[in-house]
């Protein structure tokens, strides 16, 4: 969910520059985490926000999520995973959130786990390679992001309109 349909990375942004006299980019964060991209002094800031209630609510979609997964639900069962319980107080926020911009999911396809491992499918779009090597499906697409960049073991995926080309 987390980088893949969700935009965590520019909350970030918006949340470390409003609190820190140093300026977090976008270009910064190439090849990185969040947390290895600040100065160490300020890397307890970034788990503050992601364990604060709230802070997975107001996230931004990924462009092209919706129209994409929605066409993806006419030629696919589609659940939508995510490690929901790294975060406990992300649980409420990521069901509101999915309920609000993805209301043609219904909430019986959202699994919300400690361990993507168990999830038994036979396509997985991720932005983590942790979750996709445990996977046993047999496709898995490597959806971009900055932590991610400098990764090659996995088919990638730089945009919603690149999964609809290859699923759809």
């Amino acid at each position: 969910m987390d980088e893949v349909m969700a935009d965590p990375i520019a909350k970030f942004i918006d949340l470390y520059n409003r609190d820190c006299a140093l300026a977090l980019t976008l270009e910064a964060l190439h090849g990185k985490e969040v947390h290895e991209a600040v100065p160490p002094e300020h890397s307890s800031k970034v788990w503050e926000y992601i364990n604060a209630e709230g802070f997975f609510r107001d996230l931004q979609v990924i462009p092209g999520s919706q129209e994409v997964i929605k066409a993806l639900t006419h030629s696919y069962e589609v659940f939508i995973v995510s490690a929901g319980m790294e975060f406990r107080n992300s649980l409420i926020d990521k069901f509101d959130w999915l309920q609000d911009h993805f209301p043609f999911i219904g909430w019986q396809n959202y699994v919300l786990c400690g361990d993507k491992s168990i999830i038994g499918a036979d396509i997985m779009i991720d932005d983590r390679a942790k979750n996709l090597r445990t996977f046993s499906g047999e496709r898995k697409l490597l959806f971009t992001s900055t932590h991610n960049v400098h990764l090659t073991e996995f088919e990638r995926v730089n945009s919603w309109q690149e999964v609809a080309a290859k699923l759809l």
